[in-house]
């Protein structure tokens, strides 16, 4: 185990411990502007190799780990396509409005959602629920995950981070592929 590694240490799980207890919940979230109802990063308390240590767990929900995927395939290509692209920068006026995007990035724009759309259709990426480890983080143990939920909410927290250290977490290992809704559905609801 690492030593210099503060999610190892008996201070720092004693300090979580303390902070668990006086919230009554089994998770301290990580402070984050990417939380959301689809994504949340905290932290608990579990066993590694037979001793406690800190989790630094980043749960999101199967559907966003897809468009995830899929803005990663859809990126990579366009820097093939545009050997200028870097990346796609938006600012913010004095009012806190969007700045339109410049001609080139405007037209990398485009690639991307096109062919987003593209490989939705034909369903080229498909993804399962998943708990990856990472052992060499900076805090604790690194630990990302998906499940097939629609949100991400205290409950779903809870119950994960029980069956995880109960050691009772069953993931399906069905391929899922999902649509973008479109604004007309998101209306809709």
């Amino acid at each position: 185990m690492q030593t210099d590694n503060p999610g190892f240490s008996p201070q720092s799980i004693e300090q979580l411990k303390r902070e668990l207890e006086a919230s009554g919940k089994p998770f301290k979230i990580a402070s984050s502007e990417d939380n959301s109802d689809e994504y949340f990063n905290f932290y608990f308390i579990g066993k590694f190799e037979g001793k406690e240590v800190i989790y630094d767990a980043a749960l999101y929900t199967l559907r966003l780990h897809h468009s995830s995927e899929l803005y990663e395939i859809a990126e990579h290509e366009a820097a093939k396509k545009f050997p200028n692209y870097h990346g796609i920068s938006y600012e913010e006026d004095e009012n806190g409005n969007l700045k339109p995007l410049n001609n080139d990035e405007e037209e990398v724009g485009l690639f991307i959602t096109e062919l987003i759309l593209e490989m939705e259709d034909d369903e080229t990426v498909k993804v399962q629920e998943f708990v990856d480890l990472d052992t060499n983080h900076d805090y604790g143990i690194g630990l990302d995950a998906a499940l097939n939920v629609e949100t991400i909410s205290e409950k779903v927290i809870s119950k994960f981070i029980e069956e995880f250290n109960n050691d009772t977490l069953t993931l399906d290992d069905t391929y899922y592929t999902f649509q973008s809704e479109d604004e007309d559905e998101l209306e809709e609801r």
